[in-house]
């Protein structure tokens, strides 16, 4: 590497569908700043070359044929908790994403993000954060069992931390975490979506993080509610 350049991030795809795999990869041809230094057919190949790159960050499918993604992210990260995983696959049962969680990945990812999205999740997560698909926010808000690793955190020092939020925002927040739309926080509040938004981008904004789901999240890691 050259003086001033700077590293780029280390991928190991681990997919068992080499169509699927092939299609991926080549996402990343127009990123220079992320380099897939290996691939992985299953999950036992993926352990092994945890071992042997030591990549920065696993896209891990689920359904692999030996060993399945949930198994294989226990057994990468037993070996080295330096390594964030990412879930990508097209998975959205409660079982998957509760077990994937608990075995220690940082992000659960649906197959059809956006191309930009899903390259801005995984500088997000080197740098570490946690995302989730909003497609799965709702179950983890309403059955967050340990699955989100909270902090526990009271309101008031959650406040404390963040008290550059209003009252307001404090409320608009809650019902983020309860799963509600612009319009469904605008109904609720007695307030125009307008104006709702405003909060929302406030909250995000003030929160330093990307978006509303991320916003939910943090609420719940840091024991709001």
């Amino acid at each position: 590497m050259k003086d001033g350049e700077k590293m780029s991030i280390k991928i190991l795809l681990v997919e068992d569908q080499k169509l699927m795999r092939i299609g991926i990869k080549s996402l990343f041809c127009d990123y220079p700043e992320m380099d897939v230094i290996a691939e992985a057919e299953n999950g036992k190949d993926a352990i092994e070359k945890c071992k042997l790159n030591k990549p920065d960050i696993v896209l891990m499918d689920l359904g692999l044929p030996d060993i399945n993604g949930i198994e294989a992210t226990k057994q990468i990260l037993e070996h080295n908790n330096n390594i964030k995983i990412i879930i990508l696959t097209s998975h959205t049962s409660e079982e998957e994403v509760t077990a994937s969680l608990q075995a220690g990945a940082s992000a659960y990812v649906i197959k059809d993000i956006a191309t930009d999205f899903l390259m801005n999740v995984i500088k997000m997560i080197k740098a570490g954060a946690m995302w989730l698909d909003p497609h799965i926010v709702p179950f983890i808000r309403d059955k967050n069992c340990g699955i989100i690793p909270a902090r526990q955190l009271s309101r008031s020092v959650f406040k404390e931390r963040h008290s550059n939020l209003t009252q307001r925002e404090y409320e608009v927040l809650k019902l983020i975490v309860d799963g509600q739309s612009n319009s469904d926080i605008a109904k609720t509040l007695t307030i125009s979506e307008h104006t709702a938004k405003a909060h929302v981008c406030n909250i995000i904004q003030k929160l330093v993080v990307d978006d509303r789901t991320q916003a939910a999240v943090k609420a719940l890691k840091e024991g709001l509610v």
